[in-house]
């Protein structure tokens, strides 16, 4: 048994969805892709959109897909990914997730050290602090 977090991506525009994000995330932390299954012409959801995708950065496992309906809810900063980092990496990581997208706490030290809040360009929140 294992528990794995699963980011399902609303129906988007490609730079939007599940396929961009997992590309980026793979690139910002060096990271893998270990399985990405598209759809075909003839699935819901059109073609070349993700059906079901599994990536791994920074020793996390994590889980993808692009939904074919536009759901009543989205992401929530009110659940993120915590990342402990490198201080050598930690401005250079948090500089690339709040690329178009929002800080919520700008890096600084909140009095336990580095620590940074962001929610990225297609809305998935990370916190990232210095191991």
């Amino acid at each position: 048994m294992r528990a794995l977090p699963f980011l399902t991506f609303q129906p988007a525009t490609p730079d939007r969805g599940a396929a961009a994000a997992m590309a980026a995330y793979v690139e910002i932390f060096d990271g893998r892709v270990i399985g990405d299954r598209r759809r075909t012409a003839d699935e819901p959801g059109g073609e070349d959109t993700v059906f079901l995708a599994e990536f791994e950065i920074a020793g996390l496992r994590i889980r993808c897909s692009d939904s074919p309906i536009t759901h009543a809810w989205d992401f929530t900063p009110g659940v993120s990914l915590w990342v402990d980092c490198d201080s050598a990496d930690h401005q250079r990581i948090f500089a690339a997730l709040a690329e178009g997208g929002q800080e919520f706490m700008p890096l600084g030290d909140y009095g336990f050290g580095p620590f940074g809040w962001v929610q990225d360009r297609f809305g998935v929140s990370w916190q990232l602090g210095v191991a």
